[in-house]
């Protein structure tokens, strides 16, 4: 920080298993990526290429070894495992993982559908492989899961060997854990809460009242994800009570 103030609350440390910054790369160039990481790495924990934007990403070796050098993981989002998923591709899938050296991927049933025991067979098998990081939650508006659902499913994929699993929510912020208007379903964020810990959801937030509501919710050091490359910053000054959406909540620690 460039100078000090009092009464700030306190951040977990890298590298986080809570209040993780996970930032949404939907198309950067390396020069854009240099840029980013000058300004805004320090604050990002993990960075993810937007559902299956690596297929058509120029220069994507060289993109990966600017956020490796800078100590930043980084993975493929998980439409690109249902793109071969749905194609019978598997083992190719295997094979990108190791061809890029990825040492994350993310497993979702999104945009397809298959049975919830064969996507968390392919949860333990690829734990074997990469860290797992799982999502649940359709990326259909007209989907709606209970909140039991929810939790069975997190439940069942993190048993299944998921690192973190991510409540969806696409880029938009308006499908899964939202209303189409943006709005969080408050009941059913409170009925996950009571099973699942805390610690172990990334809660996708890509509109400022969304990370806002968390933050007031669960704290300074709440996972939050699909946070937009030019929201890093602005988020870190949410978390620390620095910016008016959050200052009263955290002005009498």
């Amino acid at each position: 920080m460039n100078y000090h103030l009092n009464n700030l609350p306190e951040r977990t440390a890298k590298p986080r298993q809570s209040g993780m910054t996970m930032m949404m790369d939907k198309g950067l160039s390396l020069r854009q990526v240099e840029d980013f990481i000058e300004v805004s790495g320090a604050y990002t924990d993990i960075v993810k290429l937007g559902w299956a934007t690596s297929f058509v990403t120029p220069n994507l070796d060289e993109k990966l070894k600017l956020y490796r050098d800078a100590g930043i993981p980084v993975y493929f989002g998980g439409t690109l495992f249902e793109a071969f998923i749905i194609r019978g591709q598997y083992d190719d899938f295997c094979r990108t993982l190791d061809r890029y050296k990825m040492e994350h991927c993310e497993v979702s049933d999104g945009s397809i559908t298959i049975p919830h025991d064969e996507k968390c067979e392919y949860i333990s098998k690829l734990k074997k492989q990469v860290t797992v990081i799982s999502e649940v939650g359709s990326k259909d508006v007209t989907k709606i899961f209970a909140p039991y659902k929810w939790i069975q499913l997190m439940e069942a994929e993190l048993q299944a060997g998921s690192w973190k699993v991510i409540a969806e929510a696409r880029e938009s912020g308006n499908v899964g854990i939202y209303r189409d208007s943006g709005e969080v379903r408050q009941g059913l964020v409170d009925e996950i809460l009571t099973k699942i810990p805390q610690d172990t959801i990334i809660w996708e937030a890509p509109q400022k009242a969304q990370q806002v509501w968390f933050i007031k919710l669960l704290g300074a050091n709440v996972n939050l994800g699909n946070i937009a490359t030019n929201d890093v910053i602005p988020l870190e000054t949410l978390r620390l009570g620095i910016r008016s959406d959050t200052f009263d909540h955290f002005i009498n620690l």
